[in-house]
């Protein structure tokens, strides 16, 4: 079953954008399948047609990751940041830069996952330089890809689940 209605993007600050997406799954399995480079590269992919050849993550504090996305008539798209916070399996802070960003500055990442009965509500907060940067990104449709990878995400995990 999956929960498109609990997808729900927001801005409770004028450098704030938030998503939150509730997963039929244990919080330290979410958790996993987004600090394992062979669980992120199966669903953090947006749209359909792209690929992540590269999904590295060091995941201590200090540690860097790294994405780079490709599709077939498309230009290549990458980022990467640093781990500020690691609080497994409850949260993770982190820096963000694209490398052809969108938008100015560098942005802070705030990843939370609460565990509520058989689901996981995962809450990302996306702290920007300013509210300039905030709009820019809002009207980039970021989040329809992040719809489509975690719809990805939720199809994957009960696979996941009988791999344990």
């Amino acid at each position: 079953m999956f929960y498109p209605d609990s997808f729900k993007v927001s801005t409770p600050t004028d450098r704030e954008i938030q998503v939150t997406r509730d997963f039929r799954a244990p919080r330290q399995l979410v958790f996993d399948a987004f600090t394992k480079p062979e669980l992120v590269r199966r669903w953090l992919l947006g749209p359909p047609g792209w690929m992540m050849p590269v999904c590295e993550i060091d995941l201590k504090v200090g540690g860097a990751y790294r994405y780079v996305w490709r599709k077939e008539g498309a230009k290549e798209m990458g980022m990467g940041g640093i781990f500020r916070e690691i609080v497994t399996p409850e949260r993770i802070v982190a820096t963000e830069r694209f490398d052809e960003s969108w938008y100015p500055g560098d942005a802070l990442d705030t990843t939370v996952f609460v565990e509520d009965g058989e689901l996981t509500r995962v809450t990302v907060t996306v702290l920007y330089e300013s509210k300039e940067a905030r709009d820019t990104a809002r009207r980039s449709g970021m989040e329809h890809g992040m719809a489509a990878g975690y719809s990805r995400l939720e199809e994957q995990l009960p696979e996941m689940l009988a791999a344990r």
